[in-house]
């Protein structure tokens, strides 16, 4: 559990192309605990499908009802090799699905290839990390 506003967190798997196998998604499935202003979220990052295109994502979860959740905003980014993307939302709370999430696309979406590229040079592990910031919206 990580206290603060800030954080970080390192993903790496050996074989990324097992992203193609649908159960992979339940093998790369990380959750990250953090207290923040005395409340708590969870980073979920995960693998899926995306039509045909495999893909990760990345999104932060409030520990509590929806409204109090909006009450909260955070931003994700990852990068490497002089490239970065940068997400930035509204946490959802524990009650709505990590499907019904990832179904929506409310998160930081990075493509394999991206993902890849953004590992170094190889291309052949994933090492990705991701960084974030947890705030109050005013």
């Amino acid at each position: 559990m990580h206290d603060g506003f800030a954080f970080n967190h390192r993903y790496v798997k050996s074989n990324p192309l097992e992203v193609e196998n649908a159960t992979w998604m339940l093998t790369l499935y990380h959750l990250q605990v953090f207290n923040c202003f005395g409340k708590y979220f969870c980073l979920h990052f995960e693998a899926f499908q995306l039509g045909k295109a495999p893909v990760y994502i990345a999104f932060l979860r409030f520990m509590g009802e929806d409204t109090e959740a909006k009450n909260f905003k955070y931003s994700l980014e990852v990068g490497g090799n002089g490239r970065k993307l940068t997400w930035q939302g509204v946490p959802r709370s524990i009650r709505d699905s990590h499907r019904k999430v990832r179904e929506s696309h409310d998160g930081l979406i990075i493509q394999r290839s991206m993902a890849l590229f953004f590992s170094g040079s190889d291309r052949k592990e994933l090492k990705l990390r991701l960084t974030g910031r947890i705030w109050k919206d005013q």
